[in-house]
């Protein structure tokens, strides 16, 4: 990481339209973080959706793990869709929450089966518009705009959506690309539509993946690394941070797990 230094004084950001910003973050992260990022998961939208609704506030490691010790139990989806409550709850223990993601999971499988002519699988949304398929599945239970940008994005349907985490909703709200006040959910759309729309869904993926990882690894919650930030220039809380105007989280905002 690079070093940079500012003056106490020196606390004018750019002005420049939020699209031409976010295009300077992500060709500055890019390099920082050495585009493309090769696709880590090879799930298909079923499991992948399953895979994000056990993500929710749980760390990756913990999450992986209780994804894995439930298709051990589980090879089929009908099996843990017909389970015991108690059973599924289980198999999931290593992520937060098991008691209320497995009825939900079990909820949410009925569901696809149910307007799916009984078939668990989302193989179907392969041929769909992203928008199309987004909204197929944010309506269903519990499923928000990051996680049907996860099962488009992440799984091996490889289309175009931009999911947004806390991370990356800490790092775009910074820098002034979305409101301070803006929710994680109503920020997926607006951070979308600031990305070029002739990219393709690996531009995307790389975007959501370099955001995310400097929020992780510099725009920390707590005590963030200001002055190693390559977007120190194009941030105002980095620099009102830096001269002592500003604490270093957003007032109310709690760290990610």
């Amino acid at each position: 990481m690079h070093q940079h230094t500012l003056s106490l004084f020196d606390t004018d950001v750019p002005n420049d339209p939020p699209e031409a910003k976010a295009l300077e973050v992500h060709r500055r992260l890019c390099k920082e973080y050495d585009c493309p990022i090769r696709y880590f998961h090879v799930l298909d939208p079923l499991a992948e959706l399953v895979s994000a609704l056990l993500s929710h506030r749980t760390r990756n490691r913990d999450s992986g793990l209780a994804f894995r010790t439930l298709r051990e139990r589980f090879p089929e989806w009908e099996q843990v869709r017909d389970a015991p409550v108690e059973q599924v709850q289980e198999a999931i223990a290593a992520c937060t929450w098991p008691e209320q993601k497995a009825p939900r999971i079990q909820a949410v499988l009925r569901e696809v089966g149910e307007r799916s002519n009984g078939d668990l699988s989302l193989e179907f949304l392969r041929d769909w518009p992203v928008a199309k398929a987004r909204a197929w599945l944010e309506n269903l239970s519990g499923v928000g705009p990051k996680t049907s940008a996860a099962v488009i994005s992440f799984s091996n349907l490889r289309g175009k959506a931009l999911p947004v985490d806390s991370h990356h909703h800490r790092v775009a709200a910074r820098l002034g690309l979305i409101p301070d006040s803006l929710p994680v959910g109503p920020s997926h759309r607006m951070l979308e539509s600031q990305l070029p729309g002739d990219w393709d869904a690996q531009m995307v993926y790389d975007n959501h993946q370099i955001v995310m990882r400097h929020g992780k690894e510099i725009c920390t919650w707590r005590d963030p690394k200001c002055r190693q930030c390559v977007l120190l220039d194009l941030c105002p809380h980095g620099q009102a941070r830096l001269a002592g105007k500003r604490p270093a989280a957003h007032e109310g905002e709690q760290p990610a797990r």
